[in-house]
């Protein structure tokens, strides 16, 4: 894995992509990469509804786009091999590799037979396996999809995600350990995104041995809690895992949004200010760690907010009033923020951005 929150610089992108990449961009988009500080990826929704993965700088411009065959949600990034896989948005059915730097023509990896993509991922630190959060839905429990990246992305296997709503996961640096998220909301595409079992959720984060699929850890929520869907992951300089959740109990809550654990740890859920989780909403669309500068990013487009924290002790150092705030992703200073609006930092484009944001490092 590549080192979390340090971006590509203008050089080492424009190094990879080679000549014939700058080539075919338009002299807008070859001159907002030749002054970009960071690149990152985030899916789009054009103008016309159609859908797409935009490389696109810190300052908000977009650099290069290719077409998606529907809506997705998260991405991958491997720094070993610089490809990016975009996850079709719950229930959908494919994910799509490509190259960002166009080297290659991208793949379309199609989920099994009884099986649907969950909206995230992450590579292996080699780049060699991609794992997913899936749904295996008649058995009503997540799985990890096991892909290799050697050949054509090609299924090799599976393990159980010990819980059931298995959504975000992640990888620790050393390769070891698979993080993973259970929001412990069933869910079925029969029903399409309907949630299912919001009487009796089983929201849970979980630990397992990336080779064997051994269960390692689980933490699952207190009774009083169990309506708090544990959603989103990030990991620290110091290996501290951070997570971000969307309560689905009643509104007028003030339930915790975020909290952090690591290996062989309890979780500790983070006791924010009454006025922050009330900006949030009640929901934390996504979260992100910038590693070099001790930070933590959450956004909510609930709330239209976007939050940042101290990594060390958890403190909020800053919000900002983001309208249907998106994506968050570590900047060169503080974090880069997106909107389902169109907004990417100071930018505003014609696109609509999605969920989340991917530093390509």
């Amino acid at each position: 894995m590549a080192w979390r929150g340090e971006a590509i610089d203008r050089r080492g992108f424009l190094k990879a992509a080679g000549i014939a990449f700058t080539a075919a961009l338009s002299p807008r988009a070859l001159m907002a990469l030749e002054r970009a500080d960071a690149v990152y990826a985030s899916g789009f929704r054009a103008p016309d509804g159609s859908f797409g993965i935009a490389t696109v700088s810190e300052r908000g411009e977009i650099i290069d786009r290719v077409a998606l065959p529907a809506r997705a949600h998260g991405m991958a990034f491997s720094g070993a091999t610089g490809h990016v896989v975009a996850f079709a948005r719950r229930p959908g059915t494919f994910a799509m590799v490509f190259d960002p730097a166009g080297r290659t023509e991208p793949i379309i990896v199609t989920s099994p037979e009884g099986r649907h993509f969950y909206g995230h991922g992450h590579f292996s630190p080699d780049g060699r396996l991609l794992y997913a959060s899936e749904n295996d839905f008649d058995g009503n429990r997540g799985m990890i999809g096991i892909y290799d990246a050697r050949d054509e992305f090609r299924r090799i296997g599976e393990f159980d995600a010990h819980g059931i709503g298995t959504h975000d996961m992640t990888v620790s640096d050393d390769g070891k350990l698979l993080v993973i998220a259970n929001g412990g909301i069933e869910t079925h595409p029969d029903f399409g995104r309907t949630k299912l079992n919001l009487d009796r959720m089983e929201p849970s984060l979980v630990l397992i041995d990336a080779k064997t699929g051994a269960l390692i850890q689980r933490h699952g929520l207190p009774a009083s809690l169990r309506q708090l869907s544990t959603r989103h992951l990030d990991i620290d300089g110091k290996g501290r895992i951070w997570f971000a959740c969307q309560w689905e109990g009643a509104r007028n809550a003030l339930p915790p949004l975020a909290g952090w654990f690591s290996k062989g740890e309890d979780i500790a859920l983070l006791s924010l200010p009454e006025e922050t989780t009330a900006r949030l909403g009640n929901y934390v669309g996504a979260i992100a760690v910038n590693r070099r500068e001790g930070l933590v990013g959450l956004t909510s487009p609930i709330g239209g907010a976007a939050v940042t924290l101290d990594a060390k002790t958890g403190v909020v150092l800053k919000e900002e009033a983001v309208r249907n705030a998106a994506g968050v992703a570590p900047a060169a200073r503080g974090m880069a923020v997106s909107s389902y609006d169109g907004q990417f930092n100071e930018t505003r484009s014609q696109v609509a951005w999605d969920q989340h944001i991917t530093l390509l490092k």
